[in-house]
């Protein structure tokens, strides 16, 4: 899939558990999972509103797109 999730290093930059953040945001950890490595089929607006505000970034931040033939 082109689109990559880097919501794992932003959590690692704001030293923030996946367990906190997902407290924070209102989602149980195994929803925040499923975003994290990628399974995710979709994220809601909302969601991705409420993980830019916690973690102080953009949605750049966290979704990326690559051509199939740019990843490693």
């Amino acid at each position: 899939m082109p689109i990559i999730v880097n919501l794992d290093v932003m959590m690692a930059v704001r030293k923030m558990s996946s367990q906190e953040l997902a407290e924070k945001i209102g989602i149980t950890t195994a929803n925040l999972s499923i975003l994290k490595t990628g399974k995710a089929k979709a994220v809601r607006f909302s969601t991705l509103e409420k993980i830019c505000e916690i973690l102080d970034c953009q949605p750049g931040d966290i979704l990326e797109f690559r051509k199939d033939n740019d990843r490693k």
